[in-house]
């Protein structure tokens, strides 16, 4: 279903044109130059996808803002007494495509990779992609790399289905 033409439909030849959206030293990341901590900003992603499309629907991507953007969770930990709160690595991505309900403005399907634990290193990982409603696809993973790994996987097969992840190890909610 097409997310801007209300009982329209989009075809995989137009998703296959449009940008994909993450951090831009996710490369940097990977290969160990920069530390997770320092992804680029979720809002700075955000920003530059809601300005990648028609002047005509920007503003009902903004509408969508604090859904894909949203508040982080923090971790917090006991240490020594005092509690301390660890902002949690997470980082979003947007990419084209469709699940059981229309995607963002543009026909974007929205996600993160985010760690689930206090601890960075040896906790577990996750990676959600979602439509604008609430069609998921979730996988659960043990690592960071692992995490980041699993992203590259999902950028490489865009645009899809949100059911076709199931190939990549996703679970529908």
């Amino acid at each position: 279903a097409s997310a801007d033409h209300k009982g329209g439909h989009v075809t995989v030849r137009s998703l296959a044109a449009l940008p994909l959206f993450h951090a831009q030293n996710l490369d940097a990341v990977l290969a160990g130059s920069v530390d997770a901590g320092a992804l680029e900003a979720d809002a700075s992603i955000f920003s530059r996808y809601v300005q990648s499309l028609p002047v005509a629907v920007r503003e009902k991507a903004e509408s969508f803002r604090t859904l894909v953007v949203g508040r982080q969770i923090h971790h917090r930990a006991n240490k020594n007494g005092a509690e301390l709160v660890v902002d949690p690595i997470h980082t979003l991505f947007l990419v084209p495509g469709a699940g059981p309900h229309p995607g963002l403005p543009g026909n974007y399907l929205y996600g993160s990779v985010f760690q689930a634990t206090a601890d960075a290193q040896t906790g577990a990982w996750a990676v959600h992609v979602h439509d604008a409603d609430d069609g998921a696809a979730l996988c659960d993973v043990s690592s960071q790399r692992e995490a980041l790994e699993k992203l590259q996987e999902v950028l490489a097969s865009a645009p899809f289905q949100l059911s076709e992840l199931e190939a990549l190890g996703f679970r529908s909610n």
